[in-house]
């Protein structure tokens, strides 16, 4: 097997799939402990990829194909000598190709043309199995051995949960108090459950003791979050926009629980530890739900679904998500209480 020594580690978005791709870096660290490993990521999410264990060095890029192409010199000139691409895109794969390194290894059915640029191709034997466990075929494919179940690594450092301690004591939640997350916003309208039925849940879990509900996001996402405390009797904690996306792994590591439409907070609350009660309308949870035991996928038993799309064309506007009950998400979180529910 070649020792390699320098590595290029090709996963610029999104969140949850950054997240997918932790056990194979792990796994090519494990394999390569003497190698320098470089990962190459948008800058939007470098924050995150800073504090992934085992990552030498975060090579941020622009996401503008000229920011991808003011890259190339400078990426020649590390003079890699293994790329590995997980993207899977025109876009990646050409960078990996113009980084001039001897391997460049990637997915057989990667999209845009992508595999023309691989020396090295991993076929995928079937459409439905997780993103984890894929990216853990090209891992496979390089030289890493299974070790038991798939890592998912941070270093946290303790600036940010001081941060996040400080964060939650000025609203009110002091450390070892229990409390809940919740995730009402997602990228796609489809995949985004009732603010209604959050609100249901959120007043429900207050008043049986579950804690406080604090309600998670980014600043873009801060409509959403004020639709569902609009529809709700009890005050629930409000910090979308209030985080960074580095500080999500502190924060949901506090957590008791997370409760989530289909988003890349869901995979970093399962990477950390934290259980997850998931809606899934319009996505397969085989292939991106919360990976690892102890968490619930929740999804209406509609024909159409898993349709991947953006776009509903049911006769019944979303009926996927919107056949699941707040009794259905109330009765997940009450099972998962006597197990997860000690302060952190």
């Amino acid at each position: 097997m070649p020792d390699h020594r320098h590595i290029l580690f090709i996963k610029p978005s999104s969140l949850g799939d950054i997240v997918h791709a932790m056990p194979a870096f792990s796994a090519i660290r494990r394999a390569y402990p003497k190698a320098r490993l470089t990962w190459l990521v948008k800058r939007e999410w470098a924050g995150l990829v800073e504090r992934i264990d085992g990552v030498d060095r975060v090579w941020p890029v622009e996401s503008t194909l000229k920011g991808w192409l003011s890259q190339v010199s400078l990426l020649r000139a590390e003079r890699f000598d293994l790329v590995v691409d997980l993207q899977g895109l025109f876009r990646s794969a050409a960078i990996g190709w113009l980084s001039g390194s001897p391997l460049l290894v990637g997915f057989t059915n990667g999209r845009e043309g992508s595999p023309w640029f691989y020396s090295r191709r991993v076929p995928v034997p079937q459409s439905e199995m997780h993103a984890v466990d894929r990216y853990l075929l090209v891992a496979k494919a390089v030289g890493a051995v299974e070790s038991g179940t798939p890592e998912f690594r941070f270093r946290i450092p303790q600036t940010d949960h001081d941060e996040v301690d400080r964060l939650l004591s000025r609203s009110g939640l002091t450390p070892g108090m229990s409390w809940v997350a919740m995730n009402v916003s997602a990228r796609w309208p489809t995949k985004r459950w009732p603010a209604a039925s959050f609100a249901e849940v959120a007043d429900r879990l207050q008043q049986e003791g579950y804690g406080a509900v604090v309600m998670i996001g980014g600043p873009d996402e801060r409509v959403d979050v004020a639709a569902v405390r609009a529809e709700m009797k009890t005050p629930a904690i409000d910090l979308a926009g209030a985080t960074t996306v580095e500080l999500l792994p502190a924060l949901l590591s506090k957590a008791s629980l997370l409760i989530t439409n289909d988003s890349g907070p869901m995979h970093i609350a399962a990477a950390v530890g934290t259980s997850v009660v998931a809606l899934f309308g319009p996505t397969s949870a085989v292939r991106t739900g919360p990976y690892g035991v102890g968490h619930d996928v929740l999804t209406g038993k509609v024909p159409c679904s898993p349709c991947f799309s953006r776009t509903c064309h049911n006769t019944l506007p979303l009926e996927c998500l919107r056949t699941v009950s707040p009794q259905q998400v109330l009765a997940a979180a009450r099972a998962q209480r006597s197990q997860r529910m000690v302060p952190r």
